[in-house]
């Protein structure tokens, strides 16, 4: 006891909660922005580490109460004219730590209709409050996949964030808010949130095969810089797009066992000479090298650590929130484990596309490629008796989701993008919170807040967005409560073709009939309390700017679109 919850603090961001000089002051901005469903989830955690600590007989580990700020009734008695650096933090953190849950009861189920994915609020925050109101759902199973209910993220006026949108630097922070907020969601919901102990991954002489996918990018990238798929598994998929998509059985059909290990190791001889000929394997083969390839990793697709948990997402009753889960589970992988997931699931999805030529359902499609995910040789698979059928389909359940919902799960959602804002304010400002003249400590903060109650206020501004990689000039835009990022890019557009600016480079623009399209270029928001945020159209731009004043406005060239020379 003690261990898993020492291990979750780290991987959490918060090891320096541990040990016997444990200190909140390098953790006070990711803890500063944690709801109150957050925050009891971490004082869980520390409680468990802090008992254990205790019946070891080692020296005590602070108590939870100073480290969440929680004042007793006879030091508040007390009156004391100066405050402790914690009281302190509590005083300031009583809005986000310490605020009422508010009523966001999700809308009574139908099954067939659309139905709004909320992803401005806290998924335990909901949660909590759904449990309250005691509103439940039946279990949905279904293998019909048309029967699957849609869900819809209702946009804002900020628009929505998909992953990839962030600058890496901003990605960074996802991954713990994120466990905090998955483990803070089972709390709620009384799920036990499971992980395995990190594997160690054994050294081979093959350069494709049973190689971890960080090496395979590494080796990749000396050929191919900014390759963030392995290439041996986008030249897989590629072959079966090109010509095993209408394949019958495809994925399901076995292909030859004695073929695909020939393939195998012609494949290691000749992958990266370009010697070896895909128009003259069969396309069973190929998609028994796929299975294989993802079958040999050394370490899960989906992780050692959180294998447990993505097979547990199917014991949650309420679709949505295993769809909840889900996200925080794909947010949590490791970058190259999150993009190769995304190339396979998108090819799976063509795969279904073409169930009328290939006889592959979405549940067919699951259940082959369910045990290549969830079966892996390097854990232990402890199985109950006459249990097999169960685990099968529900792993099998997890991946049709995956599949289905794919383009919701790669979604940030809002309130860890505002989450991650809340920890670049707090890593940016100079405050001391070991100063006890408190006075000017709250000056500074009144201060504060005075001049983004000003920003709030203002009605329209007058903004300049740059374009520098494109232009010389500055694009200076008029905003009002109507504003969007399209209507931005439009008038860039139109000025651009209209009044002759100064193009630096022509390479960098994209001409169909002599005028650049407006889909070729998109908006980022720089600085401030961001790094970097590529802009959805449907973002209303004078509410950014209350909520990141300083922040700078560019256009670029859309990375996606080809450039014409």
């Amino acid at each position: 006891e003690g261990e898993a919850e020492a291990e979750w603090l780290q991987d959490a961001g918060l090891s320096d909660l541990l040990g016997d000089h444990a200190s909140e002051n390098d953790n006070i901005g990711l803890l500063s922005t944690l709801t109150k469903t957050q925050a009891a989830a971490v004082q869980r955690r520390l409680d468990t580490y802090s008992r254990s600590r205790r019946r070891k007989n080692k020296h005590p580990v602070r108590d939870v109460r100073d480290i969440f700020g929680v004042v007793s009734s006879e030091e508040t008695a007390g009156g004391k004219e100066e405050s402790s650096p914690n009281q302190l933090w509590h005083n300031l953190r009583t809005s986000s730590a310490q605020r009422k849950t508010q009523d966001y009861s999700c809308q009574v189920r139908n099954p067939g209709k659309e139905e709004m994915f909320n992803m401005d609020v806290a998924y335990s925050e909901q949660a909590a409050v759904l449990l309250k109101g005691s509103f439940l759902s039946e279990t949905r199973r279904l293998k019909d996949g048309n029967t699957l209910t849609k869900f819809k993220i209702p946009k804002g006026r900020l628009g929505v964030t998909r992953i990839g949108d962030l600058s890496a630097q901003d990605m960074k922070k996802i991954p713990t808010l994120a466990l905090i907020e998955l483990t803070a969601l089972c709390d709620v919901l009384g799920f036990e949130l499971k992980r395995n102990k990190t594997v160690k991954l054994k050294t081979t002489e093959k350069r494709l095969f049973g190689v971890p996918l960080n090496t395979l990018l590494e080796n990749d990238q000396k050929l191919l810089p900014n390759t963030k798929v392995p290439l041996l598994l986008q030249s897989l998929l590629s072959c079966l797009e090109k010509r095993g998509l209408e394949t019958e059985g495809i994925l399901r059909v076995s292909g030859s066992q004695t073929r695909i290990k020939s393939l195998e190791q012609k494949l290691e001889r000749d992958f990266y000479t370009g010697l070896f000929r895909w128009d003259e394997v069969h396309q069973n083969d190929v998609s028994g090298l796929l299975k294989r390839f993802i079958r040999e990793l050394p370490a899960p697709l989906l992780t050692a650590e959180y294998l447990p948990a993505f097979a547990a997402v199917q014991n949650i009753p309420d679709l949505k929130q295993r769809l909840q889960a889900l996200n925080l589970l794909i947010l949590i992988l490791p970058e190259p484990n999150r993009n190769t997931l995304k190339a396979l699931l998108e090819f799976l999805s063509k795969v279904v596309a073409r169930e009328n030529n290939n006889k592959m359902n979405l549940w067919n499609v699951s259940t082959v490629m369910a045990p290549n995910l969830f079966m892996h040789k390097g854990l232990p698979n402890k199985i109950p008796e006459g249990k097999e059928k169960q685990l099968a389909e529900g792993a099998a359940d997890v991946v049709r989701m995956m599949i289905h919902y794919q383009d919701l799960l790669w979604t940030v959602s809002s309130f860890l993008v505002a989450q991650v804002r809340k920890l670049n304010e707090s890593n940016n400002k100079k405050y001391q919170f070991y100063d006890k003249r408190i006075k000017n400590l709250l000056r500074k903060i009144h201060a504060d807040k005075d001049k983004v109650e000003k920003n709030q206020a203002e009605p329209s501004k007058i903004v300049k967005v740059h374009a520098s990689l494109l232009l010389k000039d500055s694009l200076e835009v008029h905003l009002n409560n109507a504003t969007r990022v399209a209507d931005v890019l439009r008038q860039f557009q139109k000025n651009l073709c209209q009044n002759g600016w100064n193009i630096v480079n022509t390479v960098n623009l994209l001409k169909c009939n002599n005028s650049m399209e407006c889909s070729n270029l998109l908006l980022y928001e720089v600085g401030g309390n961001i790094g970097e945020h590529c802009l959805d159209p449907d973002t209303y731009l004078l509410d950014l700017y209350h909520i990141n004043p300083h922040a700078e406005w560019i256009i670029k060239q859309n990375p996606s679109y080809p450039r014409m020379f």
